[in-house]
């Protein structure tokens, strides 16, 4: 195995406006081909810890980066779509580069 991470957060903090702060001191660091879940109760600060790894949530302090080439993918919870399209539409919008790198194989 790799002794390369990932992906690495080290003492990261992340507090709401109001002062609840969602994350403390935070390490995590990943080793290539690792299986993570995230698990705790409504309001814990999953989600943001996943923004903050995807780089969508850039309001924290600490370190919280990628090795150099790796993609962090985030499907959020409440995606947002075009209501112009439809649900069809909507979906291939979310796989068009995983679609346009199929067909360099075609």
């Amino acid at each position: 195995m790799s002794d390369k991470y990932v992906f690495v957060m080290k003492e990261l903090n992340k507090t709401w406006p109001g002062g609840k702060q969602v994350i403390k001191d935070g390490w995590l660091s990943f080793y290539p081909g690792a299986k993570i879940g995230v698990l705790g109760s409504n309001g814990a600060g999953k989600s943001t810890l996943l923004k903050i790894m995807v780089g969508i949530d850039k309001e924290f302090s600490g370190e919280a980066w990628a090795a150099d080439g790796i993609k962090v993918g985030y499907l959020a919870q409440e995606p947002e779509l075009d209501n112009d399209l439809n649900v069809f539409d909507n979906i291939m919008l979310g796989v068009s580069e995983v679609k346009d790198a199929l067909k360099k194989f075609e």
